[in-house]
């Protein structure tokens, strides 16, 4: 392998390090900013405390969850000049405008009426600060909207045109709305209003366990379930009707997720299997007969290309297979969690410890799962940056391989030291907010 095929992998590793840290805080952001609007018009129609008891806990979360996103972002959007500069020299014509779009109406909307949201609630009337918490969620959809744009345009490119190798924009409109950007879009709010629906699930159940006992985490923990057990199925469907979008546009990705080598009707659905790219065959395979042809075409013989129509052009096999499996794997896990506990909540049944240690378990789940989807996503795309038109190592940067060692090194150092500071600070906060809530003598009492 040559200088410049290694450093693109290092160059891919280490952006794929950032993103993977990135996309965990827009993933609770974008929803939970929502919720909080739930939580503070609730407390505007009803003037029960309990409301705004639940803002004020979530809130805190939410400002740290966005500080470490900001921080993070800002990180990464410096790999396009450092790791990627043929991108920008490439592409620039079009990312350039889509990412200065997202700075301009959904970063500088947030940052300003954050301030309000966080500081504000105290110093501007009621009706004030719930504008500014309405236009601070606006801000953090806005902004996945534009990411999403320019993403999705990368998997699906349209309305544009290329002249000596570098892309020019034609129709800004089919730009944005690329075959595969409204299936992403939606797919990706389901996929943080879930996240954020297991982290109230999470951290209201271990407050529980905690021995708090005020309404406010008994509040937040069915609120996360009712959203949690009406969003998956969605996310189902939608994650299907994705699914169908990709094999139209994507098949060498699809093959990936399957483990299909050899175009066949009737293709079998494989539960586990060992993808062998040396030998272009899986090894202990499990499936079901024909379900693959069923979900994916809706007809059980219908045809499936498979990877052998993609020689030097299709992905990396088994870490598409396997990503594909985790997320769906995990996403049944919490459906089922999510149904559980709501069926206990609406029988008004007590929470055994049993259940409660599980929802704290599954507390980042929907980190996982969304995790595991971006895989399927950014590694079945490869070798391509911009699909079928711009292969990933014609992009790379040429600095020293050293230089690339080192950068990977304190990232990976920074960034596992600062997600153990936040899930310790979240469950330090909740520790905290159960005592403070409780009455003294049960403090007292070790409760």
């Amino acid at each position: 392998m040559d200088i410049a095929v290694d450093t693109a992998i290092l160059s891919r590793v280490q952006f794929a390090l950032n993103i993977s840290f990135h996309i965990l805080f827009p993933t609770i952001t974008i929803a939970l900013c929502w919720l909080l609007l739930f939580f503070k018009i609730r407390w505007h129609q009803t003037t029960d405390p309990v409301w705004m008891r639940c803002y004020r806990f979530w809130v805190k979360v939410f400002a740290l969850s966005f500080a470490l996103g900001v921080v993070s972002g800002i990180t990464m959007s410096f790999q396009f000049g450092t790791n990627w500069p043929g991108f920008m020299s490439k592409a620039g014509n079009i990312a350039g405008p889509l990412l200065g779009y997202e700075v301009l109406t959904a970063f500088f909307l947030e940052a300003t009426f954050l301030g309000v949201m966080l500081f504000g609630i105290e110093r501007v009337s009621p009706r004030l600060h719930t504008i500014a918490t309405t236009i601070v969620a606006l801000g953090t959809t806005a902004s996945a909207f534009w990411i999403l744009a320019l993403n999705s345009w990368m998997q699906t490119p349209v309305g544009h045109e290329l002249r000596d190798g570098v892309f020019y924009p034609l129709d800004w409109w089919a730009i944005i709305f690329n075959p595969s950007f409204g299936y992403r879009f939606v797919h990706m709010l389901l996929a943080s209003l879930i996240t954020a629906s297991f982290l109230l699930i999470g951290i209201s159940a271990y407050r529980l366990l905690k021995g708090d006992p005020k309404p406010a985490p008994r509040i937040s923990l069915r609120i996360g379930a009712v959203i949690a057990a009406v969003a998956l199925p969605v996310q189902i469907v939608v994650g299907d009707l994705h699914g169908l979008n990709t094999l139209e546009h994507q098949p060498a990705k699809v093959a990936a997720m399957e483990g299909i080598w050899e175009t066949q009707r009737g293709a079998e659905l494989l539960l586990f299997a060992l993808p062998d790219e040396s030998s272009r065959s899986n090894h202990y395979s499990i499936g079901l007969p024909k379900m693959a042809s069923w979900i994916l075409t809706h007809d059980s013989n219908g045809e499936i290309k498979g990877l052998n129509d993609f020689i030097g052009e299709h992905p990396p096999v088994a870490a598409v297979f396997w990503s594909f499996r985790v997320m769906v794997g995990c996403g049944l896990l919490m459906l089922a969690l999510a149904w559980i506990l709501s069926w206990r909540l609406w029988r008004r049944r007590r929470l055994g410890p049993w259940l409660l240690k599980a929802c704290v378990a599954m507390t980042f789940s929907g980190w996982l799962a969304t995790l595991a989807g971006w895989y399927v996503s950014e590694i079945g795309r490869q070798p391509f940056l911009i699909q079928g038109l711009l292969r990933t190592e014609a992009t790379a940067t040429t600095i020293g391989q050293q230089n690339l060692w080192l950068s990977l090194g304190l990232y990976s150092l920074l960034y596992g030291g600062l997600l153990w500071a936040y899930i310790h600070t979240l469950f330090l906060m909740a520790r905290k907010s159960a005592q403070l809530e409780m009455p003294s003598s049960a403090v007292a009492q070790g409760a």
